[in-house]
C-alpha cells in the first residue's frame, strides 16, 4: 500500500474524528428563525442535549432536556448514531495507526498490517455514514417544520453544528474510501521464490542406463 495514501487517509480520519467531537457538544444545532416575527426579544437554540435562550441583554439561560423518553424519536436516534460515530472513529484511528507501513506497531508483517488498515477504513466509513444519517435526519426535521405553514411551534433554522457534522462525515467517508481502495488496488500478489531443484525423474533412468552399460562392458571384457 502506498505510504502517502495511508498518511492522507489517517489525516482525514483524524480531522473527521476531531470535528465530530466539536459538533456533538455544539449548542447551535438549530437556531430560532426571525422570519415573519416583527418583534424578537430572545433567540432560542438547541442541540441534542439542551435548549438555550438568550435575550436582548446578552444573558444566556440553558436547561438540559429533563427526560430521555419524552424526546422526539429522531433526537434519540441522532444521539445514538453520534455516539456510535465516535466509537467507530476511535477504532478506525487505532486500526489505521497499527496498519500503517511507517508505523512500527504490529511488527513487519505487511500483509497483516494491510488487512488491519482496511479494517480501519471500514470503521471510518461507518463513522461517516452514521454521522451523515444523524445530521441529515435532524436537519430534515428542521426544514420540514420550517416550511410547514400549519406548524404552531417555534420555527428553527439550521445551525453551525450541523455544518460541522456534515464536514466531518465527508472527511470520514473520504478517508475510509482511500484506505479501502489502496488496500484493494495497490496490494500485489506476492510470490515466494523457491530455489530450483531439478527433477529426480530424469536421473533415475540415466543411472540405471549407466549401470547397465557398465555391466555389459564388464561382461564382454570378462569373457573375451
Amino acid at each position: 500500500m502506498n505510504a502517502i495514501v495511508e498518511a492522507l487517509a489517517f489525516l482525514l480520519g483524524f480531522l473527521a474524528w476531531l470535528m465530530l467531537g466539536i459538533a456533538l457538544p455544539n449548542r447551535y444545532w438549530k437556531v430560532s428563525s426571525v422570519d415573519g416575527n416583527v418583534i424578537t426579544t430572545s433567540t432560542i437554540y438547541e442541540n441534542l442535549w439542551m435548549s438555550c435562550a438568550t435575550d436582548s441583554t446578552g444573558v444566556h439561560n440553558c436547561r438540559d432536556f429533563p427526560s430521555l423518553l419524552a424526546l422526539n424519536g429522531y433526537i434519540q436516534a441522532s444521539r445514538a448514531l453520534m455516539i456510535a460515530s465516535i466509537v467507530f472513529g476511535t477504532f478506525g484511528l487505532v486500526a489505521t495507526l497499527v496498519g500503517m507501513k511507517c508505523s512500527k506497531i504490529g511488527g513487519e508483517n505487511y500483509f497483516l498490517k494491510g488487512r488491519i488498515a482496511a479494517i480501519g477504513g471500514v470503521f471510518f466509513l461507518l463513522q461517516g455514514i452514521s454521522t451523515m444519517i444523524a445530521i441529515s435526519w435532524y436537519a430534515a426535521n428542521i426544514t420540514q417544520q420550517f416550511f410547514d405553514q400549519f406548524y404552531p411551534g417555534t420555527k428553527y433554522e439550521i445551525g453551525e453544528g450541523l455544518y460541522i457534522g456534515w464536514s466531518s462525515a465527508i472527511l470520514a467517508i473520504c478517508g475510509g474510501a482511500c484506505l479501502i481502495c489502496a488496500c484493494k488496488l495497490n496490494t500485489p500478489k506476492e510470490k515466494i521464490p523457491y530455489p530450483y531443484q531439478p527433477s529426480s525423474r530424469g536421473l533415475v533412468p540415466q543411472t540405471v542406463a549407466m549401470s547397465q552399460s557398465a555391466a555389459t562392458n564388464y561382461g564382454r571384457n570378462a569373457y573375451v
